[in-house]
């Protein structure tokens, strides 16, 4: 916020302004009576300056520490133990594929067959999903033995 302090702010400003006062205060560096004044001060605020104000005694957000790493998408992406698995195949998993239709073939066969529980068909969905993923983890069991 070393900009002209002059300058007039807007929503956007003020939401990162109260944003960096939480961090703050989750930090410890504020007390909660102090949170409540200076967020009423960043409400209130027109311009830059009355939001620089308000951060003269705190530290700057990139030199505050941070409590947590980035999320590594790479890896929360897949499956437990299939990790990388998708990219090995060219990025195209069958079991994902089979699983989508299912339903949708569930629904056909509900209304197109005159059977009279057709409302069996819906069955189809946990049972494919059984067959498919189901003896993922057993073969995973018997190399863990080996």
């Amino acid at each position: 916020m070393t900009e002209n302090p002059d300058v007039r702010i807007g929503t956007a400003e003020r939401e990162q302004a109260l944003s960096n006062l939480s961090e703050h205060l989750s930090a410890g560096r504020i007390t909660l009576p102090e949170f409540d004044e200076r967020s009423a001060v960043i409400a209130g605020a027109l311009t830059r300056g009355q939001l620089d104000s308000v951060f003269t005694d705190l530290p700057s957000p990139s030199l505050a520490p941070t409590g947590s790493r980035p999320l590594d998408i790479s890896k929360s992406n897949a499956p437990a133990g299939r990790a990388g698995q998708d990219a090995a195949d060219g990025g195209w998993d069958w079991r994902k594929t089979v699983m989508s239709i299912s339903p949708v073939v569930a629904l056909i066969l509900f209304f197109v067959v005159p059977v009279s529980n057709s409302w069996l068909f819906f069955l189809l969905v946990p049972l494919v999903g059984a067959v498919v993923y189901g003896g993922e983890r057993s073969k995973d069991k018997r190399k863990g033995r080996e």
